[in-house]
């Protein structure tokens, strides 16, 4: 009898554990974010993909269960690698997609700052940028205050994709 309940149990428990490893979505409770993206990449082409970070912030918590208005959010992007000759205007035309984008998401309230320092580097004044960057006068001072204002820092790190999905998968 103890043997026919155990393998009744184990039965059970098999038929059972295909749906109890199933995942399960949780809706954590976001509050409106605060964040300071630091852009410091090596190649002026990965913006497009540092950008993506913004947009995977910015697009859940403007979406159904949390609904925050681009108002809510308060998003600012350091600016100080390589990717500074994106935002020059004398360049918009080789960037123009990053620089849509970017753009678009100043419309938005996401306030994009340049190093003035990486800016100098670079043999640019604040004349040579878009109009919607701020030149700051350092990326790591600038980093500091957002931080010290509540800000959570964020480091988008851009990889060469090696791999299709599919591969991988």
């Amino acid at each position: 009898m103890k043997r026919a309940l155990t393998l009744l149990v184990l039965l059970i428990l098999s038929v059972m554990s295909p749906a109890l490893a199933a995942g399960k979505w949780v809706a954590t409770p976001y509050a409106p974010a605060k964040v300071v993206f630091e852009f410091y990449l090596d190649d002026p082409q990965k913006i497009g993909s540092a950008l993506y970070w913004v947009r995977a912030l910015m697009n859940p918590l403007q979406a159904a269960p949390y609904n925050y208005t681009p108002e809510d959010l308060n998003v600012v992007v350091v600016i100080h690698g390589n990717e500074i000759v994106t935002v020059a205007t004398r360049n918009e035309a080789k960037y123009q997609d990053a620089v849509e984008r970017m753009r678009y998401y100043a419309d938005l309230g996401v306030s994009f700052r340049v190093c003035g320092q990486a800016a100098e580097d670079f043999g640019y004044a604040v004349k040579d940028f878009q109009d919607f960057i701020e030149v700051v006068p350092n990326a790591i001072t600038e980093l500091a205050h957002w931080q010290q204002q509540g800000y959570a820092l964020i480091t988008p790190h851009v990889m060469e994709k090696k791999f299709d999905i599919e591969t991988i998968r």
